[in-house]
């Protein structure tokens, strides 16, 4: 679920916890936790609601001006314009910590070795790791679908992987596109550094 940075700047500051959202096949079911750049949000509840029963009152808990500012955003998809439109409460956790992570980029011989190892777990079913890293750290900001087609991927299959090089703390999303993170930087630096570790 994709959550404006006004959003998540209201969970992290108390002042915003719903937010609604008009979706052909509901997207979160309550005790799902999201990973975001604000932090850790829980999905406290889900419901099916009339968006004309949408009150101001509820409106300014989703940092919207007017229930009628909250109804002019539910458009949905162009294949499902009537669906059903759903509000979630939601509950800022805490920080991701995968921040801290990422920023680590003072990586020990022991720290590269065991990033290379969880990579090659990863690229079993065929190398894209190491590829995919480098040309994130080419390409700042660069959308996922012009990554996909520099690599010749599918657009929704690369977006996963590249959240399990962000789990890793190698990469990093933008408000568009991602980036290389300073541990994804040190750990391409320390392998081209030493041309007998992983590629």
């Amino acid at each position: 679920m994709i959550l404006s940075m006004t959003v998540l700047e209201g969970l992290e500051a108390g002042t915003i916890d719903l937010v609604f959202r008009r979706w052909a096949k509901q997207n979160v079911r309550p005790g799902d936790t999201l990973n975001l750049s604000a932090g850790v949000i829980a999905v406290d509840s889900v419901e099916i609601v009339d968006p004309a029963a949408i009150t101001d009152a509820e409106a300014v808990r989703s940092g919207a001006d007017s229930a009628n500012a909250v109804r002019g955003t539910l458009r949905g998809a162009p294949d499902a314009p009537d669906a059903p439109v759903y509000r979630i409460r939601l509950r800022h956790l805490g920080p991701d910590p995968r921040h801290a992570l990422s920023a680590d980029a003072e990586l020990s011989e022991s720290d590269v070795a065991g990033i290379g190892k969880r990579l090659s777990k990863m690229d079993k079913r065929g190398p894209w790791t190491h590829e995919t890293l480098r040309l994130i750290a080419d390409n700042a900001g660069r959308r996922a679908q012009e990554l996909a087609e520099i690599l010749g991927r599918e657009k929704d299959p690369l977006k996963v992987d590249i959240r399990k090089l962000k789990n890793l703390g190698l990469t990093l999303s933008l408000e568009v596109g991602y980036r290389i993170s300073p541990r994804g930087a040190a750990y391409l630096r320390a392998i081209s550094e030493d041309p007998g570790r992983t590629r």
